[in-house]
């Protein structure tokens, strides 16, 4: 068994016993293709699944996300194959607020009953009496989007009276958003798309941490231009490291409420992903790469 470390440090979710090394896993990538259907079914390879929850758990990381939309069923139902009974000390974060069609599409699910049979499916399949922290999704694929959250949020808040939820958390939304829900229930986390090159949450995240909310961004090397990859390129090529441990590393150095959620179905990049929890990346290489941001957004 690989020695468990604390993966650049412990986080604790504000207003809760629930504390997390700050270098998760997401489960995402562990289900599989179907032609052009994604995140559909099971792997090529499910004892290679079940290896690289084994082994990211025997190295520290407590705290998996994952979705029931994923497959769908297949991540929740390989993550208990994998670790259950879970250790005392994993956390299990999962999203509602979608769903599948036939054809593979990622449609919304946002009623009040969608969201309760939505919950009762991820307990079920993952083998849980209840949810440690649900996050509802909301938005578009990368962005926020102004609509209507009062019925699903007060809908996860009813399962949170009924001890079925613990906690609850958002996913692609912006601040007026999380204030609408606040007025509802308590949130702990949330999940927006955030990297090194896609920076609009920056006065978001400061304010979150303000609040002891926890920050998960997803997508940390997405929508990078060409300018902005040849930059973490270069980073990565002069500290010796690969261009996504620099990207991860940035992240963990931003601010500390990020959690971060790295998802693999290989053992290799798992232990480079969680590599990046010990870089330490000096002031010359932040500044370059914030150097190379802040010329691409500039308007011309």
């Amino acid at each position: 068994m690989r020695e468990k470390t604390k993966l650049c440090g412990a986080l604790t979710f504000a207003g809760t016993s629930l504390t997390v090394n700050r270098m998760g896993y997401g489960a995402m990538q562990l289900a599989g293709q179907d032609g052009d259907k994604r995140v559909w079914g099971p792997p090529r390879d499910v004892p290679g699944a079940i290896a690289v929850l084994r082994e990211a758990v025997a190295s520290g990381v407590n705290h998996i996300d994952t979705s029931d939309f994923y497959g769908p069923h297949v991540t929740n139902q390989i993550i208990k194959r994998a670790l259950h009974p879970y250790p005392d000390d994993l956390v299990i974060v999962t999203k509602v607020g979608g769903r599948r069609g036939a054809d593979g599409s990622w449609l919304h699910a946002r009623s009040r009953q969608e969201i309760i049979d939505a919950v009762h499916d991820n307990m079920r399949n993952l083998g849980l009496d209840a949810l440690q922290a649900v996050n509802l999704r909301l938005g578009g694929f990368a962005a926020p989007e102004d609509e209507p959250l009062e019925e699903p949020v007060s809908a996860l808040a009813e399962l949170k009276q009924q001890g079925l939820v613990q906690h609850i958390g958002l996913s692609t939304v912006s601040p007026p958003q999380l204030a609408e829900a606040q007025a509802i229930t308590e949130i702990v986390c949330i999940q927006n798309l955030y990297n090194v090159a896609q920076r609009g949450d920056d006065q978001f995240i400061d304010d979150l941490a303000a609040q002891g909310i926890a920050y998960v961004p997803y997508f940390p090397l997405g929508g990078f231009s060409p300018v902005q990859s040849a930059a973490l390129n270069a980073a990565a090529a002069s500290l010796r490291v690969t261009p996504m441990q620099v990207a991860l590393a940035w992240l963990l150095q931003r601010a500390p409420n990020i959690l971060l959620i790295p998802g693999t179905s290989s053992i290799g990049h798992l232990r480079e992903n969680l590599a990046a929890a010990t870089l330490e990346l000096p002031p010359e290489t932040i500044a370059e790469l914030d150097q190379t941001a802040s010329a691409v957004r500039r308007p011309t």
